[in-house]
C-alpha cells in the first residue's frame, strides 16, 4: 500500500549505459516514490541528513539517514520510499543491468 504523498520525489538519470543506470532522487518533505518494483538490482547511497521511511512487504520502516549511508536490495522487491523528515531527502540510486 502506497504511503500518502503530498508530492512525488524527483528523479534524475545522471548516467546510463549497457550495464548500469544511475538515478538521483530528491525528495521535499512528506514526497514519495510511489509504490514500485526495480527489474535490476540496485545500490542506494544517501546524500542528506534526512528521516527515510519504507514499506516492504507490508512491513514500515522509518529510520534517521545521514551522507554515505548505504544499502543493496535485489530486484523485485515492490515497495514505497518517503521523506518523513522535515528537510530534504536526497540520494542516488545505481542499478545494475546485469
Amino acid at each position: 500500500m502506497p504511503f500518502p504523498s503530498t508530492a512525488a520525489a524527483t528523479a534524475t538519470v545522471l548516467a546510463e549505459d549497457d550495464r548500469t543506470k544511475v538515478t538521483r532522487w530528491d525528495f521535499e518533505p512528506g514526497a514519495t516514490t510511489g509504490w514500485h518494483e526495480h527489474e535490476m538490482d540496485y545500490a542506494v547511497v544517501i546524500l542528506t541528513d534526512s528521516i527515510m521511511a519504507y514499506e516492504v512487504d507490508g512491513e514500515i520502516t522509518e529510520k534517521p539517514v545521514k551522507p554515505g549511508d548505504s544499502y543493496l536490495r535485489p530486484k523485485g522487491v515492490q515497495h514505497d520510499v518517503k521523506n518523513a523528515g522535515p528537510g530534504m531527502l536526497s540520494f542516488v540510486e545505481i542499478e545494475m543491468k546485469r
